[in-house]
């Protein structure tokens, strides 16, 4: 079913976003074009609640990538490297939302 949120995070995505390579525990790494953020945010969480996320955070159309999981990493095109910790959930109905997940820096 198509909602009027389609189509939006993919646009988002492309503004603010950059590229970034993701890296599963098995498989080949892939470029996604998607957000990075070092400062906490707040997101509105799926019961409607403010949820403060402190971690780096990494925001991806759901449908340019599947998958993900703790303990695979992505790679900034400053060369550092983050670790998923977990994936968090935004509330969003649209087919593309974005999927937002808390990182750790790998040393």
């Amino acid at each position: 079913m198509s909602s009027i949120f389609d189509g939006v995070a993919g646009m988002l995505g492309d503004v603010f976003g950059a590229p970034v390579t993701y890296q599963p525990k098995s498989g080949a790494a892939v470029v996604v074009q998607s957000i990075f953020r070092e400062e906490p945010i707040t997101i509105t969480g799926e019961q409607g609640q403010d949820v403060l996320i402190e971690a780096p955070s990494w925001r991806v159309p759901r449908d340019l990538l599947s998958g993900v999981k703790r303990g695979d990493q992505i790679a900034l095109a400053d060369g550092r490297v983050f670790q998923v910790l977990a994936q968090i959930g935004t509330g969003s109905p649209a087919s593309d939302a974005f999927v937002l997940y808390e990182l750790e820096p790998v040393s």
